[in-house]
């Protein structure tokens, strides 16, 4: 198919061809970033969290007046959850991954802080790894002397476990273990004596607090006994729902001065805290379709017209010897030559619109195969759209279309 008699049609038709190109053109620079937010929102939602979340929940509990026994009455609470069958390991903490919040600190390697790191603050004792799911893979568990009670927040710590990706940020190395580190406003330092291969920080929000460090998280050996706290449970295969209803109420039957206001488990505390993030890449998909379609819509309507156009045309290259296939390559070849025009005008405005939102909003710069990926599909919607306003071009008799004015 030669490209003069196309280019020579457009020129006729210069203003339809530009709106199409135009359109492409936006849409090509909308999908391509689109596309490229919508993979970026997904796989941030299927971080894991280096949990057992399918086996695993947590109860908030709420102590009623003023507990003067709360450090007695904790040990109490986790003695019972731990005796209740199927209960794989269960502890008190002040936050846990995918709660959407909790504590943090500045780490630091010297005293005057000069080179500090955030990292994500969880309490926890003895049966913390075991309850999480955690994989130690440097140094030691807590032992039962090493957790302190709340209120003995003034006492030293007696060690640290941290994730490896703070380990590595630490100490690039990965001589992490034995070493010691400054927490935040204090004086003295505490020893790593275990690494974990992964623990999320709790903030889940897409380039929020925490989104920069994700996976940054120390334990610290305290027990939990503020006048809030979680209570997680780790529950054998098969026995999480049972023990969701019956914790909570083994809870009470030992202690009624409480309230349990959310029993959530890891998997439903994933689904609540991710919702706004598959919301957005929801929207943006429907948003991609609609423009396509739109733009397919578009195509039809011109093409269409232009068949209207050139019924005469059109007759007398059949009755010349023109042969339905040339007549579908004639119209597919035209509306190949302005999705590509618009494509290449697309590129540009993608590319810009990428540079926009990375100066602006933080955001990753697109890859180049998203911008092929999109002009790919482009063209592929113009097929598309033209195939059937040229198939009823291709289908009209000479004799027929000779007649029409």
């Amino acid at each position: 198919m030669r490209l003069h008699p196309v280019l020579a049609a457009m020129r006729r038709n210069a203003v339809g061809a530009s709106v199409i190109a135009a359109q492409i053109a936006v849409a090509l620079a909308i999908l391509c970033n689109a596309s490229f937010i919508i993979q970026q929102r997904l796989a941030w939602t299927a971080r894991p969290s280096g949990t057992d979340e399918a086996n695993t929940f947590a109860i908030a509990n709420a102590w009623v007046g003023a507990a003067s026994d709360a450090a007695a009455r904790v040990r109490a609470d986790l003695a019972l959850l731990r005796s209740l069958p199927g209960v794989v390991g269960a502890y008190a903490t002040n936050s846990y991954p995918l709660t959407g919040g909790g504590a943090s600190e500045q780490l630091s390697l010297d005293p005057d802080r000069v080179r500090t790191a955030p990292a994500a603050v969880y309490w926890g004792d003895e049966q913390t790894l075991r309850t999480l799911g955690l994989k130690l893979i440097a140094g030691r568990d807590f032992r039962a002397e090493d957790v302190i009670d709340a209120a003995q927040l003034n006492v030293p710590p007696s060690g640290l476990i941290i994730s490896r990706a703070l380990a590595l940020k630490l100490f690039p190395r990965g001589d992490a273990l034995g070493r010691r580190i400054y927490l935040e406003g204090e004086s003295y330092t505490t020893p790593i004596i275990g690494v974990v291969a992964k623990l999320q920080v709790p903030w889940t929000r897409f380039g929020g607090w925490g989104s920069t460090w994700s996976d940054s998280s120390i334990v610290v050996p305290v027990r939990d006994a503020e006048p809030f706290a979680y209570y997680v449970v780790r529950a054998q295969p098969g026995r999480l729902s049972q023990l969701m209803r019956t914790a909570p109420q083994r809870l009470f039957a030992l202690n009624r001065d409480r309230l349990i206001p959310q029993v959530r488990s890891f998997s439903q505390a994933r689904r609540e805290v991710y919702r706004d993030d598959r919301g957005f890449a929801a929207i943006l998909a429907v948003v991609c379709a609609v423009l396509l379609a739109v733009t397919a819509f578009g195509i039809v309507g011109l093409t269409s017209y232009w068949v209207a156009q050139r019924r005469r045309q059109i007759g007398v290259r059949r009755a010349l010897g023109a042969t339905r296939p040339a007549i579908l390559r004639y119209f597919q070849t035209e509306t190949l030559v302005i999705s590509a025009a618009g494509g290449i005008v697309g590129l540009a405005l993608g590319i810009a619109a990428n540079v926009w939102m990375v100066q602006s909003f933080a955001m990753a710069r697109l890859p180049v195969t998203y911008l092929i990926a999109g002009v790919l599909v482009v063209l592929g919607v113009g097929q598309l759209a033209v195939l059937w306003p040229a198939l009823r071009a291709a289908s009209v008799p000479p004799a027929v279309a000779a007649r029409s004015v």
